[in-house]
């Protein structure tokens, strides 16, 4: 990797632009360049934030109406879906305004226009016309991902939305339905059942978030069938048809019959495609893999001495945390110091009601890599916190290693799991062990707590859980 004090950025999402701040902080010369309007990336303009600012919403509206069964009874919720738009936009400002001026700040000089690889050095960027060429002796490409939408379901409707435009919120529809049972399927789905839609999920898979084990998904999946119409697995869409009363959706059921329903609008989220064609990387030694993304080392250091990849681009997961930690390797890297993304596990969640987060090994895995491991549960049911706040549904899992008692996996389903999950992370990373996180005090009552009781069972030795001792 050459030595040199000018880097270019490609891509200011959350991998970009924190590699972008890191460097500069550093002493390097670096300029950032992109294509959208504004900073922050599809995470915060188009995804991650957006869509949690909406599903706030919807928890909102959940909890005022399953207080009634506790004695306080609201009455039912008017939706201005014009403030909410607004109040969504709002965070959305803020949050874009403050990567401005960290970059400003920083004296980052941001390049707005699509950027293309004349050569392994030189850059040209587009913009309304214009162009220009940089030379760039150093190039982080962290140009993302965008929804995959299958060709069929392109019809040229735009009743028929991918996760951008269902952020949107145009309307209310009706009748939606959601194809593909993942976590955006699932979020947005959310979102528009609480604000009044009849939502429809079909997946063509055996189930809904096939990445998580099964028993955590299953407190989720009872309550999300309460709140949408209908959630159906092995089920294929076959066709979309643009009528005038709605979108008609031709599908197969598990038994090979098929049927054609109305919705007003349907979500497509089936999956995230890289963002790696139009970059002019043939005219450099980067080499891309058969699913779009760029290969890249522990260092994140691509086939080309000159370029590194971080983010979605260089691979699975597509997650903004791990594109922020990626930036953070690729930065030091090119510093010259000894270091690689050797994490052990990424924190993944799903922010729907409730939560459901994983970080580690799963039961899954330790079943299907016969792994020597020991899996604990912890019903919530015994937690004076869920108790208290009516959200007994949940389950906490811990997985041992048997010979050692090291934590490698943990798993959480249930209210607020997406910030519990961080300590068993951290746990993970530590090669804390069960007595580590059973003899760590946590405050009561809290659901947190549930960690420390999980762990406990490991011996069997649980205060709120009557157990056969191992």
């Amino acid at each position: 990797m050459p030595e040199t004090k000018q880097l270019t950025v490609i891509g200011a999402g959350p991998g970009g632009y924190a590699a972008a701040f890191l460097a500069a902080d550093h002493g390097l010369d670096v300029t950032l360049i992109e294509q959208e309007d504004a900073l922050g990336g599809v995470c915060l303009n188009k995804g991650c934030i957006p869509s949690k600012t909406l599903l706030h919403f919807a928890k909102l509206m959940n909890e005022a109406a399953e207080a009634g069964d506790h004695g306080v009874i609201f009455e039912k919720p008017r939706i201005n879906l014009d403030a909410i738009r607004a109040h969504k936009d709002t965070v959305i400002k803020k949050l874009r305004s403050g990567v401005e001026s960290l970059a400003k700040a920083r004296r980052v000089k941001v390049l707005k226009g699509r950027a293309t690889f004349e050569s392994s050095t030189r850059l040209r960027i587009h913009n309304n016309g214009d162009t220009q060429s940089i030379e760039s002796p150093l190039t982080i490409i962290a140009t993302g991902s965008r929804p995959a939408i299958p060709a069929a379901f392109q019809i040229g409707d735009e009743r028929v939305m991918d996760s951008t435009a269902a952020l949107a919120l145009a309307d209310i529809p009706p009748r939606l339905l959601v194809i593909g049972g993942g976590y955006i399927g699932l979020e947005m789905g959310s979102v528009y059942a609480a604000l009044g839609s009849e939502v429809t999920v079909v997946e063509f898979a055996d189930g809904i978030l096939m990445a998580a084990d099964r028993d955590l998904v299953a407190p989720l999946e009872k309550r999300l069938r309460a709140a949408f119409k209908d959630i159906r697995c092995k089920t294929k869409v076959l066709a979309l048809k643009a009528e005038k009363n709605g979108i008609h959706v031709t599908l197969e059921d598990p038994a090979g019959k098929q049927t054609t329903e109305i919705f007003d609008r349907v979500l497509v989220s089936t999956g995230r495609r890289p963002n790696s064609e139009n970059l002019g990387l043939e005219n450099t030694t980067v080499k891309i893999n058969a699913k779009g993304f760029i290969e890249v080392d522990k260092k994140m250091r691509t086939a080309d001495t000159h370029i590194l990849a971080i983010g979605d681009i260089a691979g699975e997961p597509m997650l903004a945390h791990k594109a922020s930690k990626e930036a953070r390797v690729a930065v030091e890297a090119i510093l010259g110091q000894p270091v690689e993304f050797d994490s052990i596990c990424i924190p993944a969640v799903v922010f729907t009601d409730p939560e459901l987060a994983w970080a580690g090994v799963t039961e899954a895995d330790v079943k299907r890599d016969n792994l020597d491991a020991e899996v604990v549960k912890f019903p919530w049911a015994a937690s004076g916190r869920a108790l208290s706040i009516g959200r007994t549904e949940g389950i906490t899992k811990i997985i041992y290693e048997r010979k050692t008692e090291r934590v490698i996996g943990v798993g959480i389903v249930g209210a607020g799991a997406g910030e519990l999950i961080a300590e068993g992370a951290l746990a993970i990373e530590t090669a804390m062990t069960a007595g580590d996180l059973g003899g760590t005090i946590h405050a009561h009552p809290t659901l947190s707590e549930t960690l420390m009781e999980t762990a406990e069972l490991l011996h069997g030795t649980a205060t709120h859980l009557i157990t056969k001792k191992r």
